[in-house]
């Protein structure tokens, strides 16, 4: 599995790590029930701190993306129940569309790109 961190973003560490493994998982990179790399393992092939992993798995543990298991590591949960509602969706969107907006993007535009990236394609 291949993390990538920007050392420069506003965002932390561990939330860089829990969004490319809920990326993962969603695009079928990371399939239910795959074994993720060790705490160690992840931290000493990323260059960071154990702990900052270890705060990603247990997010992503809270979360119900994974499972950890002493004989078995870290693994991928077979069935995840995520409870997103349509309220909390509608509050990203509006910001994100309001920022693209903002950035000159059209309406076509966006759409489009939701539509590739819904199904994969981009």
């Amino acid at each position: 599995m291949i993390i990538t961190l920007d050392f420069s973003s506003d965002d932390p560490i561990y939330i860089q790590i829990r969004n490319q493994i809920v990326i993962g998982i969603g695009k079928g990179l990371i399939l239910p029930g795959e074994k993720l790399p060790t705490t160690r393992a992840l931290a000493n092939e990323a260059g960071i701190n154990t702990m900052t992993v270890n705060k990603a798995y247990q997010l992503l543990k809270q979360e119900g993306y994974i499972i950890t298991d002493r004989r078995n590591g870290v693994i991928v949960a077979e069935t995840i129940k995520i409870s997103f509602s349509k309220e909390q969706l509608k509050k990203s969107l509006e910001l994100l569309i309001c920022e693209s907006k903002m950035s000159g993007i059209s309406k076509k535009e966006f759409l489009s790109l939701c539509s590739k990236l819904y199904t994969n394609d981009a």
